[in-house]
């Protein structure tokens, strides 16, 4: 059993892959070439906002988000510890500085509640309201404190976050807001899709992503006409009016024409796919819910909301139980997978920020016990009745 199947959806679309593929070695617009601009014009319409400009991966997103917004050191950006380091990562890359705010243990995405403690904390700062990163982080020879700067909240698992809330938060204290939608590409939030949530957001078109391409990609999307001139400059290498005028420092951040091809072939039966992703969620949620009182928590997506399940996660009673779960599954072969076993705010490349275990104590408590099943458009009744048959096993054990 595969944990994400692209054989079979390759297999559904593989005359148009290789139609498009060979446009492409016909042309030889190998950078930057046609097909980049039908993708973005397609999507930039799908998600339902006025600009996409592709790039080279959804952490270049992120990061061309937050170099548009002119972020650097001394700038304080908030975001969840619950989640891939490349969130936190593009922050510190910039010499900014990330502050962890908990999650929501439900959603297990970023917590308005302490978003807006955590904002508090920072200007006043007064760890005793929220856990702040280490007084370290700031330079030795400046007595200025952190400027808050922006938030980046995380759409985890293909469910977006409550932007509504996070956004009345920004705006009131004067932030910007980046949607980390590398996993929600697809996705729905009270009527709107993700991706156009927040003042820009990003995505990722890695293979494993719901909308994902045979090597690296991304894509930021804006309604905002200066931030997107922005976004186009910066991703190569600041160009102005030619390639060797630069008005800025960018970065070397294209999307390639070849993986521009393949995304137009996979998104032409992407609507599709995410049905068949939210009726797989469905059933596992059924077949789980009825499997007994022991069996592990089913993820709960809030009525005005639908998720593209980027990942099918359960939360076990504790880290044994998910250890025996996950190996009775295995035996079964069945594979697994823990997204994420520590938090950012734990994790080696952030010890410089000071923060000590239980500063984020939903997010540890959630990576204690959390862990996922196969999750694809393709995956059959029967496998998701045999999964459901070995959790039911465990539980009654």
């Amino acid at each position: 059993m595969d944990f994400i199947d692209l054989k079979t959806q390759q297999a559904r679309i593989k005359t148009q892959l290789d139609e498009n593929i060979q446009k492409v070695l016909a042309h030889g617009n190998y950078i930057m070439g046609p097909e980049i601009k039908e993708l973005e014009k397609k999507l930039a319409t799908y998600v339902g906002v006025k600009h996409a400009i592709g790039c080279a991966s959804g952490t270049d997103a992120l990061l061309m988000a937050l170099m548009a917004y002119g972020v650097g050191p001394g700038d304080a950006i908030f975001t969840t510890p619950f989640t891939f380091i490349a969130t936190a990562e593009v922050i510190s890359l910039l010499g900014a500085t990330p502050v962890f705010v908990d999650i929501d243990p439900i959603t297990f995405n970023i917590d308005p509640a302490k978003l807006a403690q955590a904002i508090i904390a920072l200007n006043a700062n007064d760890p005793s309201i929220h856990p702040l990163p280490h007084h370290d982080v700031k330079p030795k020879t400046s007595n200025v404190k952190l400027t808050p700067k922006g938030v980046i909240p995380v759409d985890l698992f293909g469910l977006p976050a409550d932007y509504d809330a996070i956004n009345a938060i920004a705006r009131e204290h004067g932030l910007f807001v980046i949607e980390d939608a590398a996993q929600s590409f697809g996705a729905e939030y009270k009527g709107k899709n993700a991706c156009a949530l927040a003042d820009i957001a990003c995505t990722s078109f890695f293979p494993a992503k719901p909308l994902g391409c045979y090597g690296d990609g991304g894509m930021c999307f804006t309604d905002d006409d200066s931030r997107a001139a922005t976004l186009e400059s910066i991703r190569v290498h600041g160009k102005g009016s030619d390639k060797y005028d630069n008005i800025r420092i960018g970065i070397n951040g294209r999307l390639d024409t070849l993986q521009a091809a393949i995304l137009l072939a996979k998104f032409a039966i992407f609507p599709e796919e995410v049905e068949l992703r939210n009726q797989a969620a469905a059933r596992y949620s059924e077949l789980i819910q009825n499997s007994g009182a022991a069996s592990p928590v089913t993820p709960y997506i809030p009525a005005d909301c639908k998720s593209v399940w980027a990942q099918y996660s359960l939360l076990a009673k504790n880290e044994a139980h998910r250890m025996a779960l996950m190996d009775k599954l295995k035996a079964a072969g069945i594979p697994t997978a823990i997204y994420y076993p520590k938090p950012l705010h734990l994790q080696t490349a952030f010890a410089s920020l000071g923060y000590a275990p239980g500063a984020c104590p939903i997010s540890e408590d959630a990576a204690s016990r959390i862990f996922s099943l196969p999750m694809h458009p393709y995956l059959s009744e029967e496998n998701q009745m045999s999964i459901a048959q070995v959790l039911k096993e465990r539980a009654e054990k």
